[in-house]
């Protein structure tokens, strides 16, 4: 994780009596968390704009999950039977789990009703085409024995067809949080969208995409835990709240190894964060954090969608909000401002 800028907000002494503790405090952090952050969002659910979808998700095979609408025609498309050799990969695609027992079982349907709902690709180079929709759908024909398959030629741009590769996986039960923050690093990376051009475009917050976005600054071998669906989303929201990487490598190992919670792992990292201020057990003896600073400090850094630090002593303290680049520091200020 690089070095991140900080933006520090530094609070009274409250007007409270101290003999009031934890139901004054809370409701002191609570209006607190109003007035910086007047009509506060929050992280929405994946809603797909019109453009597509991906129909093999759930052909018929009896699996679990919602299925996947199917992908709308525009004026003019019409489906083709198109030699599955002549397709190629579609570039956009940052899934890279497949089930191999799903495929199995899509296939033996594609085998013995036929394809319900055609894949979507674009014309490529030397009559060849570049898929966009449908992956599943392509490699479970393949299975199937298939040396064609129905699809809808559409002309999209490169942006275009990336925006809907990203969106088709969203619509997916199973696709993993670091294959999601992958794809919206591509849309930011290839086109330059920003964090609230890529939530209007794939219909989740923009908190939400910057959340995910922070799982890429994750050391290396982390993020490969996370990839192997040894960690999820919400271990990964708890290890940032740590700045250096070795220790963050350090407590996932032991988090996997050792089937950590995610309560219990927010505890070893709060004790971590507490030893390298120097209240371990080389200095002062720890004070445990408020469970209640805890929560406030969680919900802000969900909302705002970078790492945030609370310390409170007796109702009086300091928020102290950390920005790696210009575009966390203009999203962290329009919040704070109410636009």
């Amino acid at each position: 994780m690089t070095t991140a800028e900080k933006i520090t907000l530094t609070g009274e002494k409250s007007a409270e009596p101290t003999g009031e503790k934890n139901s004054d405090k809370r409701r002191a952090l609570g209006r607190g968390l109003d007035s910086l952050l007047p009509g506060r969002p929050r992280i929405v659910s994946p809603v797909a704009p019109a453009i597509i979808s991906d129909g093999d998700a759930r052909q018929d095979t009896g699996q679990s999950g919602a299925a996947a609408a199917p992908a709308p025609r525009a004026p003019g498309d019409e489906v083709q039977q198109v030699e599955l050799d002549k397709i190629d990969a579609n570039p956009y695609q940052t899934r890279t789990n497949f089930d191999e027992s799903a495929l199995q079982e899509l296939a033996g349907s594609i085998e013995t009703s036929g394809l319900i709902q055609p894949i979507v690709v674009r014309p490529g180079k030397n009559g060849r085409f570049v898929l966009v929709l449908g992956e599943r759908r392509m490699r479970a024909s393949k299975m199937a024995g298939k040396t064609t398959i129905a699809a809808i030629v559409r002309a999209v741009s490169n942006q275009h067809a990336a925006e809907m590769t990203v969106v088709e996986n969203l619509m997916r039960q199973d696709l993993n949080c670091l294959e999601q923050a992958n794809a919206f690093y591509r849309l930011s990376r290839e086109f330059g969208l920003t964090q609230e051009q890529i939530g209007q475009r794939t219909g989740v917050s923009r908190e939400s995409v910057a959340n995910y976005l922070r799982i890429l600054r994750l050391p290396q071998s982390v993020q490969q835990l996370l990839a192997e669906g040894k960690l999820g989303f919400s271990e990964a929201r708890v290890l940032l709240q740590l700045s250096d990487p070795a220790q963050i490598e350090q407590i996932a190992r032991n988090a996997v190894s050792a089937g950590y919670s995610v309560v219990f792992l927010q505890k070893v990292v709060d004790d971590m964060i507490l030893s390298n201020e120097g209240n371990g057990p080389q200095g002062p003896p720890a004070r445990p954090i408020d469970a209640n600073v805890r929560a406030a400090q969680s919900e802000l850094e969900r909302i705002l969608g970078v790492r945030v630090k609370i310390s409170d002593r007796k109702g009086r303290g300091r928020i102290v909000i950390e920005y790696s680049n210009l575009d966390d520091f203009d999203r962290v200020m329009e919040m704070l401002k109410g636009d």
